[in-house]
């Protein structure tokens, strides 16, 4: 079963120049990632400093060791340094009850 994911980030106000580089930098390796079927980055109209990672995952298996994988220091990214608070994450599936 398919998994989205979404990353809701907030960004420092002083660090907004300089997110795009690092939030590119970032997702090269998210994309690469296997199972990754693809990512957007959503920009709030607006708050510039309110982005939203929509992910595309093949599974729930896949998306729980790509977030296992970003704890590692091979995982590592320099997100945190562009971030005002943690991430949050919702992860949702399709209901084909409804």
């Amino acid at each position: 079963m398919t998994i989205t994911s979404l990353l809701e980030l907030r960004l420092k106000p002083e660090a907004l120049d300089a997110a795009p580089a690092v939030i590119t930098e970032t997702l090269e390796a998210t994309r690469a990632f296997q199972g990754c079927l693809g990512v957007d980055v959503l920009r709030d109209t607006d708050d510039a400093a309110h982005v939203v990672l929509l992910e595309r995952w093949a599974s729930l298996e896949d998306d729980d060791a790509y977030r296992a994988w970003r704890q590692t220091p091979e995982g590592g990214s320099r997100l945190a340094e562009v971030l005002a608070a943690p991430p949050v994450l919702t992860r949702l599936s399709v209901d084909t009850d409804l």
